[in-house]
């Protein structure tokens, strides 16, 4: 999952499995497969690195440990 800012300010994390595509007019639209959609503050490229990070660190995750 990955940590994002809804448009109000509140933090919220995002099962980033379920995101089907992003928008930006100006504020980014985050639509999911479930036919859901979410506007927050980071831009699509923002949020593209953040899943980049986290599916790093899943395959980097030493078997039997946990965070």
């Amino acid at each position: 999952m990955i940590s994002l800012t809804k448009i109000n300010g509140q933090a919220i994390m995002v099962n980033s499995d379920l995101i089907e595509s992003l928008t930006q007019s100006p504020d980014t639209i985050i639509h999911f497969t479930n036919g859901k959609h979410l506007m927050v503050q980071e831009t699509p490229e923002e949020i593209k690195e953040k899943v980049i990070e986290f599916r790093r660190e899943i395959i980097n995750w030493p078997e039997g440990e946990s965070e």
